[in-house]
């Protein structure tokens, strides 16, 4: 069905400032009439005149006189921050737009009204509003072919307006028949048909606004057509017909006529569908509207030849001619709403103006604060430089000291290497020659000589198995990697002497130190020497526990102290820990901190040895 009939019948029933028996026009000049005797110093009141002048152009869908109305209230409730009225305006507005098929800018506009409202106290007035805006929410979604946001935003419509004191049941039922099309046209017809018996069933409804029947009656028989289930068709249609001719609604009878002969065309019935579609045609030419673009569309399918390409033509011109009206009142909305932010930017301009003596005045306090600040800081960062060259220094120191302690180990093993081949190659062979010798001795049956040669044999023996032992014991290296445990344990040492700090240090074996790069030994050796530094600085400890292990091929460093803890989440990074960080950082690794008052703290160090 079209959009505008729902917006028509929305707009008539949200307001209780008119009845649809009055003459539109009389009201216009009577609240004209009201406007002249009010003073032109109480700008609110005049405004809310403004309002109800929009609402009654917008009734007799004089739409240029409903914009300009609307947006002469806008600008004074923006003005003097009167929410609620202005929220009610941004809805009148939007509708507008709507009907324009300004439906972005609708959607703005609506969003900017639903926001106004949350901020307010929900009273029964201004949950009404929000139950209108997400209904129109819901009809702009559906126009823009986002059902699933259509249905959300009606279906919240729908239980605001449930829960509203006073008589909504029309209300309740035009967002039902929304909610209607939005299923049929999203698909969902076992929904659609749901809620038409929803409606059906609500007898009180269907008798007091027969109107409305007629809409979900024509909903409902198109979502049988779509749906490929024709059995209540064409009866459906002609019955919305006969109700629409009852109450002589002769726009409403548009679409069923359009309905029923897309009906007829699909039954290949093409006098029929032709007689429905021009009796569609002939009523929409009233309107000069969508509907009637639509019945010329249908007629260019329908009809063949000649007067298929002059239907068509005509659609063609008519569509452009629209199209051309709707650009240009939403240029001049545009307009209109450009001008209104020109003079919300105005009075920013005044405002800050007005701030800017104030501004100055603190300025001028505070400037001398600012010097301090920044004198501090220049000398601060001096230091935090000193500090950062001195840790470099001591790097480079350190990663000599490395490579010197690689060098005496090489030394150290290649020396062991050259006794062990000496003691191998030399003295276990003259030995090995000698026993042989003594054996061949052996011969001698004498037994005393027997027994001395055995004697001397045994010595020899041992003698070769003791050296043969230090060959081997020569042969095998240290424990890899010990050289690079042993300067820490020296670091650890005399860095828990100068802090006078016991300690208890753990080191797993298994951590095959000889294939880490000296870059990360120094980030490890560096982060440990942080940390001590750290708790002699801020725990006050009088021990510090020190874990160094290999878990599933990570380095698991933990360092734990029993001082005066500290709050984590209120802590600040200082230059040790960013530098922590950093480091962490090049070896693609992690640090953790727990700690709590007078509970010590845990720092604990992971390091892939992947990356190492």
């Amino acid at each position: 069905m079209n959009f505008k009939i729902f917006f028509f019948a929305l707009f008539i029933s949200c307001s209780s400032l008119f009845a649809q028996d009055l003459d539109i026009q009389k009201k216009i000049d009577s609240v004209h009439s009201q406007i002249s005797k009010i003073k032109t110093s109480d700008s609110l009141n005049i405004a809310k005149q403004h309002y109800r002048v929009g609402n009654y152009y917008q009734i007799s869908l004089i739409k240029d006189s409903a914009y300009f109305y609307y947006q002469k209230a806008e600008k004074v409730f923006r003005q003097y921050n009167s929410r609620f009225e202005l929220a009610r305006t941004l809805f009148g507005i939007a509708v507008l737009q709507t009907n324009d098929k300004d439906y972005t800018g609708s959607e703005v506009t609506l969003f900017e009204a639903i926001a106004i409202l949350d901020e307010l106290v929900q009273t029964n007035e201004v949950r009404k509003y929000k139950a209108y805006i997400y209904n129109s929410l819901g009809i702009v979604f559906d126009e823009l072919d986002l059902f699933d946001d259509a249905i959300e935003y009606l279906e919240k419509s729908l239980s605001i307006k449930r829960t509203l004191e006073g008589d909504f049941e029309r209300s309740i039922g035009l967002t039902l028949n929304n909610m209607l099309k939005a299923y049929w046209r999203s698909g969902k017809f076992d929904l659609a048909f749901e809620t038409y018996n929803i409606i059906y069933n609500n007898k009180s409804l269907i008798n007091n606004y027969p109107e409305l029947h007629v809409l979900a009656l024509g909903n409902y028989a198109y979502a049988l057509f779509l749906s490929n289930n024709h059995e209540e068709l064409p009866g459906l249609y002609l019955r919305a017909l006969k109700i629409s001719d009852s109450i002589d609604d002769t726009y409403n009878s548009i679409i069923i006529n359009q309905h029923l002969a897309e009906f007829y065309k699909a039954k290949n019935k093409i006098d029929s569908a032709k007689y429905y579609a021009y009796k569609a045609k002939d009523i929409s030419e009233n309107y000069a509207n969508d509907d009637l673009l639509k019945s010329l569309l249908l007629l260019s399918k329908i009809e063949e030849g000649e007067k298929a390409a002059e239907h068509l033509k005509a659609y063609v011109e008519l569509n452009d001619s629209l199209q051309k009206a709707e650009r240009k009142i939403r240029n001049k909305s545009a307009r209109i709403r450009f001008e209104t932010q020109q003079i919300e930017q105005e009075n920013v301009k005044i405002a800050r103006e007005r701030m800017w003596l104030a501004i100055i005045s603190i300025t001028l306090l505070v400037a001398g604060l600012f010097v301090y600040i920044i004198i501090t800081q220049r000398a601060k960062n001096k230091e935090l430089q000193f500090t950062k060259q001195q840790q470099e220094a001591n790097e480079e120191i350190y990663n000599l000291m490395l490579g010197e302690h690689e060098k005496i180990e090489e030394a150290r093993a290649f020396e062991k290497q050259r006794i062990s081949q000496e003691l191998h190659d030399g003295v276990l062979g003259r030995l090995f020659g000698t026993r042989l010798s003594l054996d061949s001795l052996n011969m001698s049956n004498s037994v005393e000589a027997i027994k001395t040669r055995e004697q001397y044999i045994n010595e020899l023996k041992t003698i070769e198995e003791d050296i043969r032992k230090v060959s081997h014991e020569l042969n095998t290296d240290f424990v890899s990697g010990s050289g690079f445990v042993d300067i820490l344990k020296a670091m650890v040492e005399t860095q828990t002497a100068v802090y006078k700090l016991e300690y208890d240090l753990k080191h797993d074996d298994a951590i095959h130190w000889d294939g880490v790069s000296n870059k990360s030994k120094i980030h490890i050796y560096r982060i440990l020497q942080e940390t001590l530094h750290n708790i002699h600085k801020h725990a006050s400890a009088t021990s510090v526990y020190i874990s160094i292990k290999l878990e599933n091929n990570v380095i698991c460093l933990t360092v734990k102290d029993n001082g005066i803890g500290f709050d984590v989440a209120k802590s600040k990074s200082g230059i040790g820990l960013k530098n922590m960080n950093a480091r962490i950082k090049e070896v693609h690794g992690s640090l953790n901190i727990k700690s709590e008052k007078n509970q010590g703290t845990t720092v604990r160090i992971k390091v892939p040895t992947k990356y190492l």
